[in-house]
């Protein structure tokens, strides 16, 4: 593997927009510290939608923008009845700890959480996956995961208990995507190798039935 298909896979995952999801909770912590929950909550909306409206007049992708007016107008929309603007972040918690327990489970059951979405984002035949030369380089992937969303999760939970917005904004935003790309990078490029150490067959190699020796996975995971 060379440093190529890196940027490859890092140029992937950079694709959509994802700093459209960021910029309303900003509005909101704002707006909700100089005024009140309720102009949070519309001006948070507002920039929503408005990022949707350009992204839509330029012709580029509505997928993150869409999705964050969706989770801006849940998550205000708890904030708001609940007259606590902590639970803003209430939904980004009850994620972490899904993300969590399903990443642990998938381990428990030996069909680990980065094997299905890799399936799911590549196609590859599960039954590669599941190889025992295979397996473990994608539970051990997995298990990072877990350790990942059980750190964001915790911090989390104190945070909301303290009522603390700021901090909340800060480590949802420092957790949230930077982390969660280098992360996945680090999955990536670990995973490669861990891989080529189980000296299994690479995919293509599993679908034409070549026999040992393998050259083994070099791209892709």
């Amino acid at each position: 593997m060379n440093q190529k298909d890196v940027w490859d896979e890092l140029r992937t995952l950079s694709k959509g927009k994802t700093i459209d999801a960021l910029i309303p909770p900003f509005i909101y912590v704002i707006l909700n510290g100089f005024f009140s929950i309720q102009i949070g909550f519309a001006g948070a909306i507002l920039t929503a939608t408005l990022i949707g409206i350009y992204r839509f007049k330029n012709k580029t992708t509505l997928k993150y923008a869409f999705l964050g007016l969706l989770g801006v107008i849940f998550a205000a929309s708890l904030a708001l009845l609940s007259k606590n603007a902590s639970n803003f972040y209430l939904p980004k918690l009850l994620t972490s700890i899904g993300l969590s327990i399903t990443a642990l489970v998938s381990l428990i059951v030996k069909k680990p959480m980065a094997a299905w979405l890799s399936h799911l984002s590549r196609g590859w035949e599960f039954n590669w996956y599941f190889r025992n030369d295979i397996q473990p380089a994608y539970s051990e992937v997995t298990f990072i995961w877990f350790l990942l969303f059980t750190l964001r999760g915790s911090l989390q939970y104190v945070l909301l208990i303290r009522e603390d917005l700021t901090g909340l904004f800060i480590i949802n935003t420092l957790l949230g995507t930077p982390l969660t790309v280098a992360v996945l990078m680090i999955s990536y490029v670990y995973g490669i190798w861990r891989l080529k150490k189980l000296k299994g067959p690479s995919i293509d190699e599993f679908r034409a039935g070549t026999p040992k020796p393998w050259v083994g996975q070099t791209k892709g995971f």
